[in-house]
């Protein structure tokens, strides 16, 4: 709370400017609307007003494009949807339009349209039509776009001996809006050309300061819009074939998720009967560190529209449906027979949105069955089950104030509730994020409490604070932070702490350029210094300090680097898995360089070296490592890229594992190899089949003797341990296959077909001697599963069903 309460008073020394000038453009209502099929010989566009005057924000900043590359746009509406048609006049010869799937900009041109139902200068609405006809469409909040949300609209596009057209039509289904008889919203139309990476906007975008939403234009002229009943139904059919060692399993599955506008500004999205066995492969990789190793969330209703729940990093929504939250308790001769790694989700309803006063209210609610293990007893041969995760519920509250067009305070409960006696979470934060009204100045502040009832019955409360200063504005900025966490805070029941107990404080500083310089389209160098010391005992563990480099050049090739320097003695706590135990190293310097080429080219490449070394008295570590990435569009419909990357660690110390529960120590070499294939062919803008291809090989082989942990941090072999004395060999070959074909086809506005195949291979073994080769083809000997799947959703407008009925009656 302190902090909150400094920062607050530093922003009262803040002063504003008056607002910009804005564009203004003044729709006209129709009673015949267009069709959309990027024509333009609608009677509706002969008489709509003519946006234009686009002027340039990057890389250039205030270019004028000449007559032959100029932007027209005219809009429309009436009782269902806007409708914008723009010309985009250019030579078609230069125009570039590279075929991709929704929400993925590659190598095309687009148009944008930016709403602002609002008018608030944060919360924007975006539809990207490309020069290849597909789609993409976010929802922005002070500047961060969420691409995950996907509306359904409508859109054309034609190419003309002079440039190309786009036609769209956006309903009111898709925006939240109030009903006031006659309404402004917030306005800005977009161009990027591709070939030279340039974008322009209607209403001039100052990029030194503040955020692109702040920068709209007015739409006036909306009159006697009413927002529709949103009740969106996307009932789905998955049927699922699973095969591996010679076993079969199928899998039927109806479904149904809702989309409901509650009010008009509150929707409710719920998947009643889920269904995620389309979700992508995890990336799975060797973890010899301390921490958890965590993946992406892939799960459509879990990364969309979530903008509001992710306020103070408290929400991890992988913790939906992970492994159990218990183990099962083995009896004497027991083993486990069936061990669940995951836990079934039965439904989840998000409730989100904002009030034409910036007021933000989500709620968010799951439900997850209980999931029991199986065990067995290896004399009586009888099994019972245990369970590790009971019916549970997850449950998100959020408050969320905007002001100033750049300003939020937040409040945010998350909580986990378990049936029984299991662990039972509530973690509740405070924010604050404030910047003055001449967006030059930021100033944030976050207090957050977790509270957690564990399974016996006793508590734990634990804190955690976070300050920062920042100027925001010209080329050169600055900031400064600091973080505290205890040792009992605790998140992980819902969301991602990797770990707690630090006492931190962090200086970056960087200078930027806005506008070309003779040979750069743009580059960036910053540098940091970090200072780490743990929040109980209060004592020092390391720091570090380092400077970047990233540019781009004329040509469109982009390259940089970075190097990183731990200075002197650093104490790591947790290497060693043991309470009040700390690891020394010292003097640790890491550096890397890349180059990515031109994508605009047929062919294109990105390359990558880094390498790290140790400058300790008596060790003698290096890792050395590279990545080659090259890419070839054969065709605007077909593009294939291989990636290839090797990492080497040489005398490498860490953790290996306990021996009557003591940490031991290795030095270690390690070996990966990364091997990834990805292709796309798509036949048109609502067909595409793709392909990603993953093989994965980690070895660590282990010197001996052992080391064994001294009390001042530091290691020994004076025991003289090997391998042979543990219990366990902590030599490791580690292999991962995995191959993902995928045919998706947009029949129908919203409505899918998607087809799978995949096949999956996994092998961990102590075998630490064999080579890549040799563990390759030990990985073909494993059983390999096969996985066919074919899902089927609709889109049904609840607007649509009622006409349809009035029709029939």
């Amino acid at each position: 709370m302190k902090h909150i309460i400094i920062l607050s008073i530093l922003f009262c020394f803040f002063s504003s400017i008056p607002a910009q000038n804005k564009k203004i453009y003044q729709i006209t209502r129709t009673e015949t609307p267009p069709i959309i099929d990027g024509k333009l010989d609608d009677a509706v566009w002969q008489k709509a007003e003519i946006a234009t005057g686009f002027v340039e924000y990057r890389p250039d900043i205030g270019n004028i494009p000449p007559k032959n590359e100029r932007t027209e746009v005219k809009m429309s509406y009436d009782n269902k949807a806007i409708y914008v048609a723009a010309y985009l006049y250019d030579d078609p010869n230069l125009i570039m339009r590279q075929f991709n799937v929704r929400d993925n900009f590659g190598q095309a041109d687009f148009f944008e349209l930016v709403l602002n139902p609002n008018n608030d200068g944060i919360n924007d609405v975006k539809f990207l039509v490309f020069s290849s006809g597909n789609q993409a469409d976010a929802l922005t909040s002070s500047g961060d776009n969420d691409f995950s949300w996907n509306a359904v609209w409508d859109s054309a596009v034609k190419l003309k001996d002079d440039g190309w057209v786009v036609e769209m039509k956006i309903p009111y289904r898709t925006l939240r809006f109030s009903n006031k008889n006659i309404q402004t919203w917030g306005l800005q139309f977009q161009r990027q050309y591709r070939r030279r990476r340039a974008q322009y906007a209607w209403n001039p975008i100052d990029v030194t300061v503040g955020n692109s939403s702040q920068y709209h234009g007015e739409l006036r002229g909306l009159k006697g819009i009413q927002p529709p009943t949103r009740l969106i139904f996307y009932p789905f059919t998955t049927g699922l074939l699973n095969t591996i060692d010679g076993n079969t399993d199928t899998n039927f599955t109806v479904g149904l998720d809702v989309k409901y506008g509650i009010t008009e500004n509150f929707t409710l999205d719920a998947t009643l009967i889920p269904d995620f066995s389309q979700a992508g492969f995890d990336n799975l990789e060797l973890n010899l560190g301390p921490f958890e190793l965590t993946f992406s969330e892939q799960r459509q209703f879990f990364t969309e529209g979530v903008d509001l729940f992710n306020k103070g990093n408290l929400f991890f929504s992988r913790r939906v449906g992970s492994a159990p939250s218990g183990n099962a308790s083995l009896n004497e001769n027991e083993i486990v027979v069936n061990d669940p790694n995951t836990v079934k989700v039965l439904n989840a309803v998000k409730v989100s949105g904002r009030t034409k006063k910036g007021l933000g209210i989500g709620v968010f609610n799951a439900f997850t069955e209980r999931t029991t293990a199986s065990l067995r007893d290896t004399i009586s041969g009888e099994t019972r089950d245990e369970v590790v995760e009971p019916f549970s519920n997850y449950n998100i509250v959020v408050v969320d104030k905007q002001f100033n067009q750049n300003s939020s305070v937040s409040f945010i409960n998350t909580n986990v509730s378990r049936s029984g006696r299991f662990r039972d979470a509530n973690v509740t934060g405070l924010l604050a994020d404030i910047t003055n009204k001449r967006n030059t100045y930021n100033v944030e502040g976050q207090l957050k409490m977790s509270h957690l009832t564990n399974s016996d019955g006793s508590t734990t409360t634990g804190y955690s604070t976070y300050a920062s200063v920042e100027k925001t504005h010209g080329n050169f900025r600055y900031g400064v932070e600091h973080e505290y966490t205890d040792t009992n805070y605790d998140i992980n029941d819902i969301g991602l702490l990797l770990r707690n107990n630090f006492n931190n404080i962090n200086i970056d500083v960087s200078y930027r350029i806005f506008e070309p310089t003779k040979r750069l389209n743009n580059y960036r160098i910053n540098s940091w210094l970090n200072l780490r010391r743990l929040a109980s005992p209060s004592v020092y563990t390391g720091g570090n300090t380092g400077i970047r480099y990233r540019a781009t050049t004329k040509s469109l090739h982009g390259f940089g680097g970075l190097v990183n320097f731990n200075f002197g003695k650093q104490f790591d706590y947790f290497e060693p898995r043991q309470e009040n135990k700390f690891f020394i190293f010292e003097n640790r310097l890491y550096a890397e360089a890349f180059i990515s080429s031109n994508y605009n080219n047929v062919f294109a490449i990105d390359a990558e070296i880094r390498g790290r070394r140790f400058f300790e008295t008596g060790r003698d570590s290096r890792d050395f490592g590279f990545s080659i990435e090259p890419r070839v569009r054969f065709t605007d419909k077909f593009l294939v890229t291989y990636s290839f990357e090797r990492d080497k660690r040489k005398n490498d110390r860490g953790y290996a594992t306990k021996f009557n529960d003591e940490s031991i120590f290795g030095e270690r070499d390690r070996t990966t190899i990364t091997n990834r294939i990805t292709g796309r062919y798509n036949f048109n803008p609502l067909n595409a089949l793709s392909l990603t291809f993953r093989h994965y090989w980690s070895n660590v082989k282990y010197d001996e003797p052992l080391f064994t942990l001294l009390d001042n941090g530091r290691l020994t072999q004076e025991r003289g341990i090997i391998i042979s004395d543990l219990d366990n060999d902590p030599n490791i070959n580690f292999s991962t296959w995995n191959l993902d074909l995928n045919y998706s086809w947009q029949f129908a506005p919203g409505s899918f077909l998607t087809a799978l195949y995949r096949n999956q291979l996994f092998n961990a073994n102590d075998a630490s001697e064999l080579g890549f080769s040799d563990t390759l083809n030990n990985l073909f000997e494993q059983p390999i599963q096969h996985t066919f799947s074919l899902r089927i959703q609709y889109f049904i407008d609840y607007n649509y069903l009622k006409k349809v009925a009035k029709q029939v009656i």
